[in-house]
């Protein structure tokens, strides 16, 4: 399964990696920077959340794929089972 660079879900999950990516980045601003505990752990709580949900987004994109082609696809069962559980 490849992630098709013009489809609507392609773009939603790349957004939300730019979102994680800017965060990431505040997050390390803070950091260097001795940025409240708090306000770290917040932001660090927001980029986790935000790789997670990219995460399950292209692994339901893959499940999604593998159903619609059938016996035909790339990943087995098993292997977006252990795709999944690695996000958990």
């Amino acid at each position: 399964m490849t992630l098709e660079p013009s489809t609507d879900n392609t773009r939603r999950i790349a957004n939300r990696l730019r979102r994680a990516h800017g965060q990431l980045g505040a997050l390390i601003s803070a950091v260097e920077n001795g940025g409240h505990c708090r306000d770290v752990i917040t932001q660090l709580s927001a980029v986790s959340s935000a790789l997670d949900r990219a995460g399950f987004a292209i692994v339901s994109a893959a499940m999604k794929d593998c159903l619609a082609e059938g016996d035909d696809s790339e990943l087995s069962v098993e292997e977006l089972e252990k795709l999944f559980l690695t996000l958990s």
